[in-house]
């Protein structure tokens, strides 16, 4: 094994542990969009956390605007009509069929970057469907997130960003994610 290849796993791994811990973070602190019956799970600690969080809480204080639906971008209130239910120790999604039809297409999502490696070039990263108000918190569950693998580095920013990419739905994803956007570029709006 040469010292690069050595480096570049190093470095997945690291992106790897990252997203477990903000995805779980996220449901760890989920932001007020949970009812009281809805169901929990039990963390690793043994605690008990709400499943999932919605697509997220945009805060009226916040500086940034909320995303507005567009023509022609996966909308997040399709993406975010995921139910979940528990089993054991994990999240089962059930998809309704309108996201199942996107599943391995070429799709286009908006969202707010939030970066899994160091540097202001990014080439894995999650988009939000909310900005983040809390740097300690996910602002999202899974059902907010995409998680994003790019052809070319993305350059980090706090305005929204549009990448176009393949579209995976995600059943059985073991950092808890349900969608993820491979082979994305940045695209216009």
């Amino acid at each position: 094994m040469t010292p690069r290849s050595t480096t570049a796993e190093t470095l997945t791994r690291r992106a790897a542990v990252a997203l477990v811990t903000i995805v779980m973070g996220g449901v760890a602190c989920a932001q007020a969009t949970t009812s009281s019956a809805s169901a929990t799970a039990t963390a690793p600690s043994g605690a008990a956390m709400p499943m999932g969080s919605g697509p997220g809480y945009h805060d009226p204080r916040s500086p940034f605007k909320p995303l507005q639906e567009v023509e022609g971008v996966v909308s997040w209130k399709l993406l975010s009509s995921v139910t979940v239910k528990a089993d054991k120790s994990k999240v089962i999604p059930t998809f309704p069929s309108g996201v199942l039809a996107l599943n391995q297409r070429t799709v286009k999502v908006q969202g707010f970057m939030m970066p899994l490696e160091p540097g202001d070039k990014q080439s894995h990263f999650l988009l939000s469907s909310v900005p983040t108000s809390c740097s300690f918190c996910v602002p999202a569950g899974p059902e907010g997130l995409v998680e994003v693998r790019s052809r070319t580095p993305v350059r980090y920013t706090l305005d929204v960003v549009t990448v176009e990419g393949q579209l995976a739905v995600l059943n059985d994803d073991p950092y808890g994610m349900f969608y993820r956007v491979t082979d994305a570029v940045r695209a216009t709006r």
